[in-house]
């Protein structure tokens, strides 16, 4: 099994840095083609996303798959004894207990935590690794929000919430790992990447996301956070993200090189919680989600 980037097999020849939209473009439709290549832990995550999809998977039949790869195997246990999963305090300390603890659903956005993760890791210069694990911290921290605005505000599936967050920056991993092939692109000064916020982030995260296979509901919620209209009072997995999105500390790099601020963010947010809920939010979650953000970042 290959171990190589997650990459067209053959590099384009590079477009002018100028013409932003027509390097967008090419992006996106190298993430469509056919020959993209997975590292093999990211390889094995997708396997157990099918699985879990066969209605004949069994806890026993995604414990052996799961074991096949340390990285998620040790992922799994360490979410399964987060603050979130284990409200008993009794640690587990094997792969099958933690699959019978966490379920299909947080299984399966763990196995897409992976793939997120390890997309970060196929940066080519240390300048973009550096705004690849910027954007991971933005994206464990989105995911954390939004399975507790799930459970607290929007009353949506806090687990979809969680998968929805962890895969809604994939589309400028893959920006990441491909920038290699246009230098220049991610080095510009803030607004150089105007492009990506006009446009050019759904274009990329449509492609990759259908790549991936992921569900209809997930990316319809990823096009709402991508529109960025909330709706009041928020109740729509969109909503969650969008509300996430905004209360992550960290932000995302990409949008900082497109130069948007976060002019106007409180005010969304007071419009959309009132400020008594929201520190209720943010107080009561914050041990669960600096739990969930280090089992993600292990």
């Amino acid at each position: 099994m290959t171990t190589s980037a997650f990459a067209p097999a053959s590099t384009p020849a590079p477009a002018p840095l100028q013409d932003v939209d027509a390097i967008l473009a090419s992006v996106a439709a190298a993430a469509e083609s056919d020959d993209l290549v997975f590292p093999t832990t990211a390889e094995l995550s997708l396997k157990v996303q099918h699985l879990i999809d066969d209605p004949d998977c069994s806890v026993d039949s995604l414990a052996k798959l799961v074991q096949a790869d340390p990285l998620l195997a040790a992922r799994v246990v360490a979410v399964a004894n987060s603050v979130a999963y284990n409200r008993s305090g009794r640690s587990v300390a094997d792969v099958r207990s933690a699959v019978s603890r966490l379920g299909l659903n947080t299984l399966r956005v763990l196995a897409a935590s992976v793939v997120v993760r390890q997309m970060e890791g196929m940066a080519g210069t240390p300048a973009h690794r550096k705004l690849a694990i910027a954007l991971w911290e933005h994206t464990a921290h989105v995911a954390a929000l939004a399975q507790v605005i799930a459970r607290r505000v929007t009353r949506v599936n806090p687990d979809t919430a969680f998968f929805a967050g962890i895969i809604h920056e994939i589309g400028g991993f893959y920006l990441i790992a491909r920038a290699g092939a246009y230098p220049g692109l991610l080095e510009a000064a803030n607004g150089s990447l105007l492009a990506w916020d006009e446009g050019g982030a759904a274009e990329v995260g449509r492609a990759v996301l259908k790549h991936l296979g992921a569900p209809g509901a997930v990316i319809e919620a990823i096009e709402g956070l991508w529109q960025g209209y909330l709706a009041l009072p928020p109740q729509s997995l969109a909503d969650t993200l969008l509300l996430a999105d905004l209360l992550a500390p960290v932000e995302s790099p990409l949008s900082q090189l497109a130069g948007i601020g976060r002019e106007g963010t409180k005010v969304d947010i007071d419009v959309a919680i009132d400020d008594q809920t929201l520190a209720s939010i943010l107080d009561e979650s914050k041990t669960e989600v600096e739990s969930l953000i280090a089992a993600l970042r292990a």
